[in-house]
């Protein structure tokens, strides 16, 4: 059986990130819309829970709010395995 692969691959820690700061999705959703992003609370859920991709706007705003790089959201090890490799 093939394993699936998620929408996006932040989601969690998205959803880890804001929890550490005692944030709810509204919260985190509200500050994102003050940044210019249009986001609301039900899709922030869909991006944490991995089922709705999450695209470029979204992810630099919501790492910016968030007080992060938009590295630091990606797991561990996920970016070095998809930088090109000089041979």
């Amino acid at each position: 059986m093939e394993q699936s692969i998620p929408s996006n691959l932040v989601g969690h820690t998205i959803r880890k990130l804001r929890v550490a700061r005692e944030w709810t999705q509204e919260i985190l959703a509200a500050r994102c819309n003050l940044s210019g992003c249009d986001i609301t609370r039900g899709t922030l859920a869909k991006i944490e829970a991995e089922i709705r991709g999450i695209n470029d706007r979204e992810l630099i705003t919501i790492a910016s709010v968030l007080g992060v790089a938009v590295e630091e959201l990606f797991p561990k090890g996920v970016l070095d395995r998809l930088r090109y490799k000089k041979k």
